[in-house]
């Protein structure tokens, strides 16, 4: 038998394990993963969280990457997570179906997945809350609530640091710390469940571009913030510095979805559920209604990761016999979705004599598209050897490099987003300032040097003086 036959004939054995569209319990959910890995070994890999659930039940993520297992220079990081809720189920058994998709589809050549492969780092996480998933099944899948919360009967998506508070405090106060806030932390309002601990250390230890987590109970993308400043519980639009860009994300998921963007389709019976549609089927969090210590405000406000919750269907248990067609309402929008880890600016921030990379510099955007320029406050941080991911709408921006020890950076950059394609890279060089800056401004040199013998080498005074310097251009 020559070798081309004996292709063809792997291929049709793998072909033969077809996916089953059923509601998949807990050992049946590793057994589909492992699957996976089977036929994919060279871009798949399998991994636990640090935490097992209160049950002892491991929370297990499946990887897609030409390098598993590793973070890979200028590739972005993405992840989905399901099954939060337990009694929230159709996100867990799409997630599984995503990754059989993308095996098959990789192998079978798909252009625009092997793409979306080769050039992102993606993370599937099926179930969240694997003993929540037990109990609504044992139960029926029939109940509102039963199932929602962990074995310790906390309520996963409200158990995470309120960094929401923290910001709002900040931005009352005038405290310029927009991000990477965890550390401001001095306190819980209730322990953390180990869920949630296994959760947030995935979080810290990878550098996450954009995610999303899967629910269920109604049809909607929404978007940051999920808590109001005030502490009104409904109506109150709580804008984040990346609305704009959070606009844009939640749209490029509803409106490659089947219907969710539909200003005709039915609500899921209450009257915010109904206007949904009219809205291009995006809501903002606390417009909707506020929640407290959500994953997804915590992800924006303590890494560089933007995320938003899909609620993917007014069923929270939906019957085996839909989830094929529920499969086919939201493949496009979860492949569409993952491509936008990719819009926006990349890059690497490096030592401009050294070129060594530059790891925990801030990356500062001044959207100057409408000619007045204004300051996104929220800023990002590059991560590994220096790389960064800025995930930005279309427009033009004054962008801005700069860590402690280094002459800040800036670039003028225009944004176009192109379709199923890499972000622009903008590398930045960074001066250190031991090295004279007459080099490169004489004109300004004696300003900064007396200015630098004021204040050293001061990380934010350094970033004030340059944001005058763009005032007095402007002016």
């Amino acid at each position: 038998m020559d070798a081309g036959v004996l292709v063809v004939f792997a291929l049709l054995i793998v072909g033969s394990r077809q996916f089953e569209y059923k509601h998949h319990n807990n050992e049946e959910l590793l057994q589909i993963l492992q699957n996976v890995n089977a036929e994919c070994p060279n871009i798949t890999r399998i991994y636990t969280l640090s935490e097992t659930s209160v049950l002892g039940v491991p929370l297990y993520v499946i990887e897609f990457s030409t390098k598993p297992g590793h973070h890979e220079l200028l590739k972005p990081e993405f992840k989905y997570i399901a099954n939060m809720h337990g009694n929230e189920v159709l996100g867990r058994e799409l997630l599984l179906k995503l990754a059989d998709y993308l095996c098959e589809e990789y192998r079978l050549g798909n252009p625009n997945i092997r793409a979306l492969i080769e050039q992102t780092r993606i993370h599937l996480m099926p179930s969240m809350n694997p003993d929540g998933w037990q109990l609504a099944t044992d139960t029926g899948g029939l109940d509102y609530l039963i199932g929602r919360t962990n074995n310790n009967s906390v309520d996963l998506n409200r158990n995470f640091p309120d960094l929401d508070r923290i910001m709002f405090t900040n931005e009352q106060n005038h405290i310029d710390h927009n991000n990477h806030i965890l550390q401001q932390v001095d306190r819980l309002n209730e322990p953390l469940q180990p869920e949630t601990k296994a959760v947030i250390r995935l979080i810290m230890q990878v550098p996450f571009v954009l995610s999303a987590n899967l629910h269920g109970g109604d049809l909607v993308a929404n978007y940051p913030y999920d808590e109001s400043r005030s502490g009104n519980q409904k109506n109150e639009y709580s804008t984040a510095p990346d609305d704009a860009t959070f606009r844009y994300l939640a749209l490029a998921y509803s409106t490659a979805h089947a219907d969710m963007a539909s200003p005709t389709r039915r609500g899921c019976g209450d009257i915010d559920s109904s206007k949904f549609g009219k809205q291009g089927g995006i809501t903002n969090g606390a417009k909707w209604y506020s929640l407290r210590g959500g994953m997804q405000d915590f992800n924006y406000l303590s890494s560089n990761d933007f995320e938003l919750t899909l609620e993917l269907g007014c069923e929270k248990y939906p019957a085996a016999n839909v989830l094929e067609t529920e499969w086919e309402r939201n493949r496009d929008a979860l492949v569409n979705y993952m491509w936008q880890s990719h819009i926006g600016i990349k890059g690497i921030v490096y030592n401009s004599i050294t070129k060594q990379g530059i790891s925990n510099a801030i990356i500062h955007v001044k959207n100057i598209t409408d000619g007045v320029g204004k300051d996104i406050q929220h800023d990002i941080m590059s991560v590994y050897n220096g790389d960064y991911f800025r995930l930005l709408i279309p427009g033009h921006y004054k962008v801005t490099a700069y860590k402690d020890g280094y002459l800040p950076h800036t670039r003028l950059v225009t944004v176009i987003n192109k379709p199923f394609s890499a972000a622009q890279r903008v590398d930045f060089a960074l001066k250190p300032i031991s090295v004279p800056y007459v080099d490169i401004h004489p004109s300004t040199f004696n300003e900064r040097s007396k200015f630098q013998e004021q204040y050293g080498n001061n990380l934010q005074q350094w970033v004030n003086w340059d944001r005058r310097q763009d005032q007095l251009a402007e002016d």
